[in-house]
């Protein structure tokens, strides 16, 4: 069963690189993030998620891991970490850091150690081919770098030799079971940087390419999952609150895993996509585009219905606005039409996440690649917190930012948004508190779709609640029975009215 917390939580991400800096550097640091606590606070988000924060040569955007234990000297000390923790708890903000299981930066001590000519303790932390001119079928593999007269394997990046978890399917001399020894001492590693974590404060990781570490595995990654067991085993003995979300998007094997979460991402077979991203075709048919000539729920429905059924009683899906590696949702649709997404995305089921920006409709830009961003570049931006020097990111030259600023006339941000009550950073604000208020919009409240027609309007029952959303630029009548309900939150207009349900155009409401 998922952590007991998670069933009123919001998450909102951080990328630390480009939220606040307080020190003049250009790029952000922790202190930036302690200093916005309220911030987040008052915005409805219960608890963070932070990208990864630990010493990096950032060839990755820390994704690269030189040192799991040790805070990034850019973003600040570990002092710093364990300050946020504290100051996060003192507000009723949970803190979930980033865990990268998966791959190391090359520069890591224990890769290192493992490129080493002589045997030592570190030989098999790595996957190491049998000699200095053999590859690994279907994996990328490098040569030529260390002593060691074999190639290794790569789990992303060239500077991201794969962790070794051991094959499933083991068809070479070089490839270790799951249960060998030094299988399982990289796996009692990675336990151990939890626990280091969770014991200064710590509330649990998001989980980096969660299903990458068994090689061979078959298609329901059964011993990639049953590693994922044995740490929720350790989990629940020693810190039985602490709670994961995996980057896996498929929860049906995620959820049995022993995550408390598992993300719904921007990919093809999620359908995902076609809510708020469907630029990929020659047409635009986003459910929540206003002129979409084709838009359909049920394009997403038919994948989500039946990971919801199957999976209700075992943990949450995650549905989120964007995060780094994803297009800003205001590439698509414009302020009107991100209310309406955001209205969906919020009174879901599962644990809502919230990029950060993506509450003010922050652009996403065309900027060459930093950092290993390459198109994810455009989505990691500095926060636009008001119209002083940088948009109030930072105090520094402009030239010295991690990245430019939007330059634009209108750049959303937070001060010219505060107080407006149509505004969008308002209206989610709105959408948070109701979501608290309210049990059955919360995480584990019942779902179910109410009126779900090709080219219509959508409306869907949580709980005792009935909701209905009309992205189209027409009003919309919905059969759907809302006798004796009144709206309690709208966006637009709402009414019942002989057993159907009227919505303006672009309306999204609540009746109770």
């Amino acid at each position: 069963m998922p952590a007991k917390w998670l069933k009123d939580t919001v998450f909102y991400e951080i990328y630390p690189q480009s939220f606040r800096d307080t020190n003049g550097d250009g790029i952000g640091d922790l202190n930036g993030i302690i200093e916005k606590l309220d911030y987040v606070k008052g915005l409805g988000c219960n608890a963070l998620w932070i990208n990864p924060c630990y010493d990096s040569p950032f060839k990755d955007a820390g994704y690269d891991v030189r040192d799991y234990k040790k805070v990034a000297p850019r973003y600040g000390t570990n002092s710093d970490l364990y300050r946020l923790f504290g100051e996060a708890h003192k507000r009723g903000i949970r803190v979930l850091l980033d865990l990268v299981p998966g791959h190391t930066s090359e520069e890591h001590p224990w890769f290192k150690m493992s490129g080493k000519a002589e045997t030592n303790a570190y030989t098999n932390r790595y996957i190491w081919t049998g000699h200095w001119w053999q590859g690994c079928r279907d994996m990328p593999y490098i040569g030529g770098e260390c002593e060691r007269a074999a190639t290794y394997v790569l789990n992303f990046f060239k500077c991201q030799p794969a962790l070794n978890y051991g094959f499933a399917r083991v068809e070479q001399p070089w490839q270790l079971p799951c249960d060998h020894p030094d299988c399982i001492a990289t796996r009692e590693a990675i336990k151990d940087v939890m626990r280091f974590w969770l014991s200064h404060g710590c509330d649990g990781f998001r989980v980096d390419m969660a299903n990458s570490l068994v090689k061979y595995d078959d298609d329901q990654k059964s011993a990639t999952s049953a590693i994922w067991r044995d740490v929720r085993k350790m989990l629940d003995a020693e810190f039985p609150d602490a709670a994961m979300v995996s980057e896996w998007s498929a929860p049906k094997q995620a959820l049995r895993a022993g995550y408390d979460m598992d993300f719904c991402l921007n990919n093809d077979d999620t359908r995902y996509s076609t809510l708020m991203r469907d630029y990929q075709n020659g047409t635009d048919n986003s459910f929540f585009k206003k002129d979409a000539p084709a838009r359909d729920i049920n394009r997403f429905l038919e994948v989500y219905m039946d990971w919801y059924a199957d999976t209700r009683e075992l943990g949450y899906i995650s549905l989120l606005t964007c995060n780094h590696d994803t297009v800003r949702p205001r590439f698509s649709l414009a302020p009107d039409e991100l209310k309406l997404a955001y209205a969906f995305l919020f009174t879901m089921p599962g644990v809502p996440f919230l990029y950060y920006g993506d509450e003010i409709g922050m652009r996403y830009r065309q900027l060459p690649t930093k950092e290993g961003g390459y198109f994810r570049t455009g989505s990691r931006t500095p926060m636009q917190w008001d119209n002083g020097k940088n948009l109030g990111f930072s105090d520094g030259c402009a030239d010295s930012l991690y990245l430019p600023v939007d330059p634009s006339a209108d750049a959303p941000t937070v001060a010219a948004q505060e107080g407006q009550k149509d505004s969008l950073l308002e209206t989610v604000r709105a959408l948070l508190s109701l979501r608290h208020q309210e049990e059955d919009l919360q995480a584990d409240a019942e779902f179910q779709p109410a009126y779900a027609q090709p080219g219509q309007a959508f409306a869907y029952r949580r709980g005792r609640l009935l909701l209905a959303v009309n992205p189209a630029g027409d009003q919309a009548e919905i059969p759907v029975d809302a006798q004796g309900r009144r709206p309690i939150f709208t966006i637009g207009s709402a009414a019942a009215e002989d057993g159907r349900l009227l919505l303006g155009a672009q309306s999204f409401a609540v009746l109770k």
